[in-house]
């Protein structure tokens, strides 16, 4: 088979696809390809921009290993098979009357993909999806199988929570989850410098704020999401409000605008402006999985860095003045997100309270000069890339920005000697083994 990312910024075509239906047949595969010499990657959904998931000699699709395999009503504990997709669990859990305490606004990633990545939502006093982890279940490259936690193997814990796939292969992941809950909405467009201004306020006033900000636009998309108990009313959009809203307005028309600019260049700086003004506000409220998870139809490529929240309105402003200045233009926003602390080792948001910009650019268009100044820029302040978005650093450059690099390798080094589930990604980020 012939594999490819979400983006078609990463190919790759294994020797071997193997397609285990359990954790004792990973273990298997795992034993098997270690003793031969070869590499092993899991393939995930593919979401990732970067090769992380990449694999020349042997992959492993985990389509057949997924689904809930327990759940503990009273400690609301609930242990998932690894090749589940976000989607699917959000559905489960709901029939359950569980939810995860956040989530991005994408749902078609596994869940051992989305947190070996180290993926996240948004929110001042939340983390990122790998803190609501209690415990992994882990295949390691001798074909053992462990259990790692905060009491049990607690350093792999710190370390596999955020792993890249570079420890072992996630078997089960248990979530701690909570009752399920309702969020109100509120997306309305609204002044770049009254958003930059109230930032602060926002960010601490909202359980959940974000803001997309286009390129040439005077005007930023605003996104406020708040908790509600499950008893209070929903409002959810209508259908037609959804697909008007959502397809025909942010996909089709979109994405036309996208293709127009495209071709024509010189239309991408007036056709960005006018996107950034006819974007309707709506209210609505419903089941959080389903305000959280937003459709994405046309496709982009991203770079996105975390750097401390006391510095994201002095990388906007510089980030503002950088692109017109661009050789090519940018036809996609720039998506501005907060994040709490956390003590994951290799988590974007280690040690420090976070703000995340993501940058994007329309598929096919140039975007190498527009992703080199915003990586200048955030390195300035010690950011730190997302591990499955698109940047150049390596080993060396990670090494000074996470406190904990060097024991994570430690525990690489003890869980993977001879470097079975490394590739050409984690060679340049981690080094080899």
């Amino acid at each position: 088979m012939t594999w490819s990312n979400w983006a078609g910024t990463a190919k790759a075509t294994p020797q071997r696809v193997h397609r285990p239906r359990s954790t004792a047949e990973i273990a298997e595969v795992v034993a098997g390809v270690a003793e031969a010499g070869h590499r092993v990657r899991a393939l995930g959904s593919g979401h990732s921009f970067t090769a992380i998931a990449a694999a020349d000699s042997d992959a492993l699709d985990l389509t057949a290993w997924t689904g809930i395999e327990r759940a503990d009503l009273e400690t609301q504990q609930v242990t998932v098979r690894s090749g589940t997709t976000l989607r699917t669990l959000n559905a489960a859990l709901d029939a359950l009357g569980l939810a995860m305490t956040n989530l991005g606004d994408i749902d078609a990633q596994t869940i051992a993909g989305a947190i070996s990545t180290g993926t996240h939502g948004t929110g001042a006093r939340f983390g990122g999806i790998s803190t609501q982890i209690v415990a992994l279940e882990l295949v390691l490259a001798d074909g053992s199988v462990v259990r790692c936690s905060a009491d049990e193997r607690p350093e792999l814990f710190h370390a596999a929570r955020v792993g890249l796939g570079a420890l072992g292969v996630i078997s089960t992941v248990t979530l701690q989850c909570e009752p399920s809950f309702v969020l109100s909405a509120q997306e309305r467009p609204e002044p770049l410098e009254q958003v930059l201004e109230g930032f602060d306020d926002n960010a601490a006033n909202n359980d959940h704020f974000e803001f997309y900000w286009f390129p040439y636009g005077s005007k930023a998309l605003v996104k406020r999401n708040n908790r509600l108990p499950l008893h209070a009313e929903r409002k959810p959009l209508s259908r037609l409000r959804q697909f008007v809203d959502y397809e025909l307005t942010e996909n089709v028309a979109f994405g036309g605008l996208c293709r127009l600019g495209r071709a024509v260049p010189k239309l991408v700086r007036p056709l960005g402006a006018f996107a950034s003004q006819v974007s309707s506000p709506r209210e609505y409220s419903d089941l959080s999985h389903r305000v959280f998870v937003t459709h994405r139809g046309v496709r982009f490529v991203e770079s996105e860095y975390a750097v401390p929240r006391e510095s994201v309105l002095d990388v906007l402003a510089e980030l503002r003045g950088v692109v017109p200045r661009l050789k090519d233009p940018v036809a996609f926003p720039v998506e501005v997100r907060v994040a709490a602390a956390d003590d994951i080792w290799l988590s974007t948001a280690n040690g420090r309270d976070s703000a995340y910009i993501a940058i994007h650019q329309f598929l096919g268009m140039p975007y190498r000069e527009y992703f080199s100044a915003f990586e200048n820029l955030v390195g300035q302040v010690g950011g730190r890339p997302h591990w499955g978005k698109m940047h150049d650093l390596d080993a060396s450059v990670l090494r000074t920005r996470y406190p904990h690099f060097d024991d994570f390798l430690r525990i690489r080094k003890e869980c993977d000697p001879a470097g079975t589930f490394t590739n050409t990604y984690l060679d340049r980020v981690l080094g080899s083994v």
